[in-house]
């Protein structure tokens, strides 16, 4: 499968294309693949971390249950610079607000779909990549949600 790794303010970043949908957003890596899709998402990605950009406009695809699935539709949900609580989505899919917990550690999309933007009921939750709370902290504060965090 083609990646491509691009620098960023939150570190190095390798994106995954298969069958003409990105399918992995991951921390490291040293890819220099290249097409259009892979490029877009550079493009896009940087746009993003640098304050351009607010929506993405990508084909994902997430490889993994039906739950994750839905879990990852919900994310994606939630507008930029807005915040929902782990309860909040577990309320709304109909699963214990850990499962969500889980699902979120589990996104394969990281930044492309917003698991930042969801937070525990006394406090930040988790963060599974980069340099976990502080990159989610940044990735609030990149989209004015860090107000909320107080």
């Amino acid at each position: 499968m083609p990646e491509r790794s691009l620098d960023t303010p939150i570190g190095r970043l390798t994106v995954t294309e298969d069958q003409g949908a990105l399918t992995r957003l991951a921390w490291g890596g040293d890819a220099d693949d290249d097409s259009p899709l892979l490029r877009r998402a550079e493009d896009q990605v940087l746009d993003f971390l640098a304050g351009r950009r607010q929506v993405f406009d990508l084909p994902l695809r997430v490889d993994a249950s039906d739950f994750q699935r839905r879990v990852c539709d919900a994310m994606l949900a939630i507008p930029y610079g807005e915040t929902r609580q782990y309860g909040d989505l577990s309320r709304a899919l109909g699963v214990p607000a850990q499962a969500i917990g889980q699902a979120c550690g589990g996104n394969p999309l990281p930044i492309l779909i917003p698991c930042h933007r969801v937070l525990g009921a006394r406090g930040l939750g988790g963060f599974s990549g980069g340099t976990g709370i502080e990159t989610k902290v940044w990735l609030l504060r990149l989209e004015g949600a860090a107000s909320l965090l107080i």
